[in-house]
């Protein structure tokens, strides 16, 4: 009995940490390049159930057996979804999205990332930066447009303006996405990247994120009725230890 209280706290305890992760979906249903993230559980080794009469034979393969019993969950992993998101037309010449797999590169004070996030626009040094100020990087380091007007990027990351070639975006290619780790801001780090994509960039878009409101609205439902049931277990628990005890006292 002590040990399906364990097992219902460990499943509460996995629950809400699902509920954690499709809250934070939720919260960045609008932030642009953000990709979802799902909770993966594993569980605890399962127990070979046996009447405690039948333990008392000595050959083994003559007991019984009743099943298996679970003994709790738990968050394995938190694994995240980077399946492109809807491209969104912009009027904005400088809002670039990649069509495929690929990722811009971008860097600050603390280092170099990786972005689906292309919301960019122009510091007031010329520099092309995101809506965060990180300075997005091309071939030849960080892209300056200066006062250039009628800037045009084409499908390969080409930025032109007034009809002379500026610079290109460095684009890459991430050989393994899930060894990517989330930094904020719609940011990743780590991995093994190649240059190149295999896509195109397009000009005048922004890729949404990838997050779906009714499926997330379901995960959180079915995530509090799993809360709820290894709650009332919890509860039926503690009820039967209470009367035990209570007659424990009597006798």
């Amino acid at each position: 009995m002590i040990r399906g209280l364990y097992t219902s706290a460990s499943g509460m305890l996995a629950e809400l940490s699902r509920n954690d992760v499709t809250s934070n979906n939720l919260a960045n249903v609008n932030t642009t390049g953000y990709k979802k993230d799902t909770a993966v559980n594993s569980a605890f080794a399962q127990m070979l159930i046996q009447r405690v009469d039948d333990r008392k034979q000595t050959d083994i393969s003559q007991r019984p057996v009743i099943g298996t019993l679970g003994t709790g969950a738990i968050v394995d992993e938190i694994v995240t979804i980077h399946e492109q998101g809807q491209l969104r037309e912009s009027s904005n010449p400088f809002d670039m999205a990649i069509a495929g797999n690929g990722y811009f590169v971008v860097q600050n004070d603390n280092g170099t990332y990786y972005t689906r996030n292309g919301s960019f626009t122009v510091d007031g040094e010329g520099y092309l930066v995101t809506s965060q100020g990180d300075m997005v990087v091309g071939q030849a380091g960080p892209i300056n447009l200066g006062d250039a007007n009628d800037v045009v990027v084409d499908g390969s990351g080409n930025i032109s303006a007034n009809g002379e070639n500026i610079g290109t975006l460095r684009l890459v290619t991430v050989a393994n996405q899930q060894e990517l780790t989330k930094v904020g801001d719609s940011l990743f780090t780590g991995g093994q990247v190649v240059d190149g994509i295999d896509g195109q960039v397009k000009q005048k878009f922004i890729e949404s994120s990838n997050v779906n409101v009714i499926t997330e609205m379901v995960n959180m439902i079915t995530t509090m009725r799993a809360y709820e049931a290894n709650q009332k277990i919890i509860s039926g628990h503690d009820n039967t230890l209470s009367q035990a005890m209570q007659v424990g006292r009597l006798r």
